[in-house]
């Protein structure tokens, strides 16, 4: 199964003061928008996203779609095809998506630890 690129989403306090940190360790920003209390930092093709405000605990994210620098892929499997996967594998959904549609979307489930795992393609 083709996950696409991988993020870990972590839930912030003060995201200027984030921003700062993790600049300190060698990430820039990617993408985002600091006035929207989100960014996305890359360092090579570590990725993590800085949310002030928009969840409680952090999230390991995949983008079916994309590579590590947004770009779309030629082959993935959509998130749908996914769904159906995991579904067969008596995995439970937090969050669902319609799988007679196409295009963008996501659905969220938990590891055996609670760990939110979310996945989220764009195109």
């Amino acid at each position: 199964m083709k996950l696409g690129a991988f993020s870990v989403s972590l839930s912030v306090k003060d995201i200027h003061a984030s921003k700062t940190f993790y600049e300190t360790l060698g990430f820039s920003v990617f993408a985002g928008d600091l006035k929207r209390n989100y960014l996305i930092m890359k360092n090579g093709d570590s990725i993590i996203g800085l949310f002030q405000g928009m969840f409680e605990q952090n999230i390991l994210t995949f983008n079916p779609g994309w590579d590590q620098n947004a770009n779309t892929l030629d082959s993935y499997d959509d998130v749908r095809t996914i769904q159906k996967h995991l579904k067969s594998n008596s995995v439970k959904l937090e969050k669902e998506t319609d799988e007679s549609t196409s295009g963008p979307a996501s659905i969220v489930f938990y590891d055996p630890d609670g760990n939110t795992i979310l996945i989220d393609q764009h195109i």
